[in-house]
């Protein structure tokens, strides 16, 4: 997947490759965690699709819930997928990050091994 550290530094256009598939990657983990979080808030606490998608969004984005729950199952729910929130959004902002943080580690690798 990324080049080892005798080759050389891979193209910007291999580079922009590299990021876009990995931010789609980081898109379809935020996706399919919101998808979860909408159907938990519309069917265990009985919110409209749009209520649910809100709550959804703000508990992903770290913000935290708009919505009052009155349900245990509910709460429960919403406890679990704030915890599950926090370890995908940093999972999310890994991926995205890799090809970053790879290509700068191998440019001064390459840089130290020419001195």
């Amino acid at each position: 997947m990324y080049e080892h550290f005798r080759q050389p530094l891979a193209s910007r256009k291999v580079f922009a490759r590299r990021l876009a598939r990995n931010a789609g990657i980081a898109a379809g983990i935020i996706l399919i965690s919101l998808g979860i979080g909408v159907l938990g808030y519309h069917f265990l606490e009985g919110l409209s699709w749009v209520d649910s998608l809100l709550n959804a969004s703000m508990i992903l984005g770290g913000m935290g819930p708009v919505d009052t729950l009155h349900t245990a199952a509910g709460k429960i729910f919403a406890s679990f997928y704030a915890l599950y929130s926090g370890v995908v959004l940093l999972a999310a902002i890994g991926v995205l990050a890799a090809p970053i943080v790879h290509r700068f580690m191998h440019h001064f690798h390459l840089q130290v091994d020419q001195d």
